[in-house]
């Protein structure tokens, strides 16, 4: 008879779920994998670097691979979220601490010590963990590794492997299974292989990820970039036009049909390692009022601060002169002006009944915009803006934003924070497609109320941090401007409550009140569904 002894009360079993061995064995290759990468990080002589990194890389796929079959086929079809909490890797226990420590100190030495990973400087060869990755690069370029390559292929094989880890836990759900292979195929096809082939190309053209749209693409105007395209003829200036009307028109069509998750959660590499290697953490995302306000207040911020310093970062490239270009300095600062002003007009005057009390934070927005776009117009100089230097700016929004919010802070922090705190607090293309999914989109999650047994699987299980079930509770509408249209709610619901759907624009905002009956004739409302 064994002596140990479970004080807990608890009619749900408390303990983690114990694993198997074929998991274990998996477990292990795993580690094994990792292990050659950090051998290669000591800079241990390997007698084949490709075989190496083939055996590394095949090591961790497979594991993952063999431990997800082992883990969910050996199961029935149907929602498996059981004992996230009762795990230290997804409940902020020591595990969740040690990875979210060893995922953040690996982005703080990728973005600002990349000596050393062992990247080569002034034409020295690399060494290290990239020397390892060199071999790959140089079949699919010919050109030596550097930390954004070994980055690259680490992101794509976490979203490929984890992906598939993905679609045997939701086999249940055909939605979660195509988008899935989506991300996979867009990580990739477009974010990996199609920038190595065009550099094979032409070397000349700037490194272009087709399916990354500005403001995340927040370097497509720097000054080098349109420069690098105009030089390079007809394809450099079709990816310049093809880059201005994703942001003016691709994208708020899309958005319009079938809301931000067409970006968001089928082709977006940040959504796509969030959803794959990021989901074992999506529970721990706040769904605390305080975290929904700083979300608001700081995504906006984010996007405000996108606006200005790409805005600075063209206008100082531009001249003064029109007789040498039409488009000057206060040409264009006039236009963005203009552009600015006709949507926020719009908004106030088409929107402003939806939008309620959000109207006057967005009125700040707008006017701090127009300030700050005013101020560096009469205090920008030829080399000078904010009475600071040009470059200050552009390199500030990268340091900050690009480099330790969205890389060090937003993915290191996955066991902390939650698998999307970059795409709910920080990435400005979330905060514009929400804008636009919020106020013209046909997309949104119905509930049926009556059915609703207040489980809270929908909640538990959104990323995003919104209380699902307070709305499915009520049989409201759920349109929010931060729900990536993920559809994991709907996917772990056990009685079919939430639906996702893109319907006409007529009662898709129903309020609680309509529910109550407060003012409101609740048969013209059925008649009008």
């Amino acid at each position: 008879m064994s002596n140990k002894i479970n004080h807990s009360m608890s009619i749900a079993k408390p303990d983690a779920v114990d694993i198997s061995t074929t998991q274990k064995i998996a477990l292990s290759a795993g580690i094994i994998g990792l292990f050659i990468m950090i051998l290669a990080l000591f800079n241990t002589n390997f007698p084949s670097q490709g075989l190496f990194l083939a055996l590394a890389l095949g090591l961790i796929s497979a594991g993952t691979i063999v431990y997800s079959r082992d883990a969910y086929l050996t199961k029935l079809e149907g929602i498996k979220n059981d004992g996230v909490w009762f795990k230290s890797i997804s409940s902020r226990g020591l595990w969740g601490w040690i990875v979210g420590v060893i995922l953040t100190t690996f982005y703080i030495i990728l973005y600002f010590f990349p000596n050393y990973l062992g990247l080569g400087t002034d034409g020295a060869e690399n060494k290290g963990l990239i020397a390892l990755f060199d071999p790959l690069s140089k079949l699919l370029s010919g050109r030596p590794a550097s930390q954004w390559f070994v980055y690259g292929t680490l992101y794509t094989v976490a979203i490929l492997a984890f992906g598939y880890k993905f679609i045997l836990k939701y086999r249940h759900n055909r939605y979660q299974q195509i988008r899935t292979i989506s991300v996979m195929f867009f990580q990739l096809g477009f974010a990996f292989l199609i920038p190595e082939f065009m550099y094979v190309m032409n070397n000349d053209l700037p490194y272009y990820d087709l399916k990354s749209v500005w403001p995340l693409n927040y370097y497509i105007f720097d000054e080098w970039s349109v420069k690098g395209f105009l030089s390079n003829g007809n394809i450099g200036l079709a990816l310049i036009v093809f880059g201005i009307l994703s942001i003016f028109v691709i994208t708020p069509i899309l958005t319009y049909k079938f809301g931000k998750r067409w970006y968001c959660s089928w082709v977006c590499g940040c959504g796509g390692l969030a959803e794959t290697a990021g989901d074992s953490f999506r529970q721990l995302s706040s769904k605390k009022m305080s975290a929904w306000k700083l979300e608001r207040w700081l995504i906006h911020t984010v996007l405000v601060f996108s606006v200005v310093m790409t805005t600075a970062m063209i206008y100082t490239y531009l001249g003064y002169d029109k007789n040498n270009f039409w488009l000057t300095r206060s040409v264009f600062i006039s236009l963005v002006i203009a552009f600015l002003t006709l949507i926020f007009v719009g908004v106030m005057v088409f929107k402003r009944h939806e939008l309620g009390n959000d109207a006057k934070y967005g009125a700040i927005g707008f006017f701090a915009t127009i300030a700050l776009l005013l101020l560096m117009h009469f205090t920008g100089t030829t080399d000078q803006l904010f009475y600071m230097k040009s470059g200050t700016l552009r390199s500030a929004y990268g340091l900050y934003i690009g480099s330790i919010f969205s890389g060090v802070i937003g993915t290191g922090f996955y066991p902390i924070l939650g698998s999307r705190a970059w795409c709910r607090f920080g990435c400005p293309m979330a905060a514009i497609l929400g804008f636009q999914q919020r106020l013209f989109s046909k997309f949104r999650i119905t509930t049926n109320g009556g059915q609703c047994i207040s489980c809270g699987n929908c909640s538990n299980s959104c990323e995003m941090g919104i209380d699902v079930r307070a709305y499915a509770q009520k049989g409201e509408n759920i349109v929010r401007s931060s729900c990536v249209g993920c559809g994991i709610c709907s996917a772990v619901c056990p009685r079919g409550v939430l639906k996702l759907e893109n319907d006409s624009m007529d009662g898709r905002i129903n309020p609680t009140e309509i529910l109550l009956g407060n003012d409101v004739n609740l048969m013209d409302l059925v008649n009008k569904k």
